[in-house]
């Protein structure tokens, strides 16, 4: 793509610190791409302009220190720098209200506060996961003309240097020119792109993400159902897969959260009117998971009495990312019913956590909500009752 004679930069990306712009700023500036990271966390751009990252990114530290050095990624908490890159990648969080719903209008709001520093030449790419229609509503607001496309990301937090690279990368846009110069710009990171049209781009991302959640929610339905008849649910499945094909998808039983997959499958109730029985039962059953736990807890010991330690706090293994993450659901049912509670994780950092070993050695019960890799075969002493979603810890019973 190399530097356009208008622009000093390829790419600027909105959102640019956070857990989507920061790492595809990062490969794209190793690509040779000059990057813009817009954002307006002060606190982390400092971080980052030190070739550090604010959080865990596998392999992507030392490239944000290369591209730092040879001048391709430029990090500004000046807005005004939007209007100075060929290609505007929007990368900022959507929020729902406390109903669930999506808060559409402040997306919106949003680009009407960026529209300043937009020019109709450059390309604008929304890549924040979107209620359905939003990009013809963001068209819209900028005016005809404007080239807007649509090219949702699909990595896994913590993965993405890895994955960017792996990924097909869709493409849509609402003109053919947006489409074309959003596949021409993914083609740089993307090993193939997939093109596709506007409609069917926003209900992949939230197909992809309720379809994950609702596997999730199978899982833990039979989990609950094999622990109410006294099988290990783990067992039942190694059982179910071996040899037989079919059941290979069946995942183990454990907190399905985050900030993506509870909220993208009520962004799709929402878009289908509220008729998404599948999507209502899964959010039941995964956002129940922590009540089940501690009902069961409840039938065998005062937890008035009892002091309970839960070990991982992120919303998944070996990341230090705790937004949305079911254990502190599980903390607080817990404290309702009087236990004694102790948070423990191996990657976020939190001054009222305690180390792992002093978690086992002051509770009772040890509840493992997260299967970090520290925590596989670890020896916790036979008089401790272990509650293991995962099934990391291979305790007999």
């Amino acid at each position: 793509m190399g530097n356009n004679t208008n622009y000093e930069f390829d790419v600027a990306i909105v959102g640019g610190l956070g857990h989507v712009g920061l790492p595809l700023g990062v490969v794209f500036a190793n690509k040779g791409l000059k990057v813009c990271l817009c954002d307006i966390d002060k606190k982390t751009a400092d971080i980052v302009k030190k070739g550090k990252m604010p959080f865990i990114e596998y392999g992507a530290e030392p490239i944000l220190k290369k591209v730092l050095q040879n001048g391709n990624l430029t990090i500004s908490l000046d807005d005004h720098f939007i209007s100075k890159a060929k290609n505007v990648i929007v990368a900022i969080g959507t929020p729902v209200d406390e109903y669930l719903n999506p808060k559409t209008r402040q997306f919106l709001e949003f680009f009407g506060g960026i529209k300043k520093n937009l020019r109709k030449d450059q390309l604008i790419v929304i890549r924040s996961t979107v209620y359905p229609h939003t990009c013809k509503q963001v068209l819209n607001l900028l005016g005809e003309g404007w080239k807007v496309a649509y090219c949702p990301e699909r990595i896994v937090q913590g993965y993405a240097i890895k994955e960017l690279k792996e990924l097909p990368q869709i493409a849509a846009g609402l003109s053919d020119k947006a489409v074309e110069e959003a596949s021409e710009l993914f083609s740089k990171i993307a090993p193939n792109i997939i093109k596709t049209a506007m409609g069917e781009a926003e209900l992949v991302k939230l197909f992809s993400n309720a379809w994950r959640y609702i596997q999730f929610a199978v899982a833990n339905q039979f989990y609950m159902i094999a622990n109410n008849f006294d099988v290990d649910y783990e067992k039942v499945r190694h059982v179910m897969r071996e040899g037989y094909e079919r059941a290979h998808s069946l995942p183990s039983a454990g907190f399905a959260a985050g900030p993506c997959l509870l909220k993208d499958t009520m962004q799709l109730s929402a878009f289908n009117s509220n008729n998404f029985l599948l999507g209502h039962a899964a959010m039941m059953i995964n956002e129940g998971l922590p009540n089940f736990i501690v009902d069961r807890l409840r039938k065998k010991y005062d937890l008035g009495k009892t002091k309970v330690g839960i070990l991982g706090m992120a919303f998944k293994a070996d990341i230090d990312d705790v937004r949305d993450s079911l254990s502190f659901k599980l903390g607080k049912i817990l404290r309702f019913h009087g236990a004694g509670v102790y948070y423990s994780d191996e990657y976020s950092k939190n001054p009222n956590f305690v180390s792992k070993e002093e978690l086992i050695r002051q509770s009772e019960v040890i509840i493992v909500a997260v299967p970090h890799s520290a925590y596989k075969g670890m020896k916790i002493p036979n008089n401790k009752e272990v509650v293991d979603l995962w099934n990391v810890t291979k305790k007999k019973k």
